[in-house]
């Protein structure tokens, strides 16, 4: 089970450069962990792709079909006063405060695992940085 962040599910539903990456890596390991909010943010990527003109009618419902199919599947990571405090202190990495939730969680995920290691699906550079800082394995490899 790996924990994916927004930027990982977008690929997922929308054919992008980093889509074959992360479906063989969803295909590897089908079990995802996100973050509550994950689904508002794919939901907002998506949207915002219409008006620009990158996602026309028939991808943005193939697009919501996919999203659709990967909400039922996931597991969530809840929003708790601990989310909280911890996103706070992950502030540091100067992360933004959606980017800073979804790394508590991660973390958070990752605690609960016997192993304590956790892999983290990410393309947004800056958040792989901190999670990296923060012990987590980040995936895929090879990006900064």
């Amino acid at each position: 089970m790996r924990f994916w962040d927004a930027s990982a599910l977008i690929p997922l539903c929308v054919r992008e450069a980093p889509s074959p990456a992360a479906e063989d890596l969803l295909r590897m390991d089908p079990g995802m962990v996100v973050w509550w909010g994950s689904r508002v943010e794919c939901w907002s990527a998506l949207r915002r792709r219409r008006p620009e003109g990158t996602l026309g009618p028939d991808g943005a419902h193939a697009a919501r079909m996919v999203l659709q199919a990967l909400c039922g599947a996931w597991v969530e990571v809840k929003p708790t006063d601990a989310v909280r405090t911890e996103a706070d202190r992950l502030l540091c990495h100067a992360l933004r405060a959606a980017d800073a939730l979804q790394l508590t969680a991660a973390r958070l995920w990752a605690v609960r695992l016997s192993s304590g290691r956790a892999a983290l699906v990410c393309y947004n550079t800056r958040l792989r940085q901190a999670a990296a800082a923060e012990g987590l394995d980040v995936l895929p490899t090879g990006m900064p």
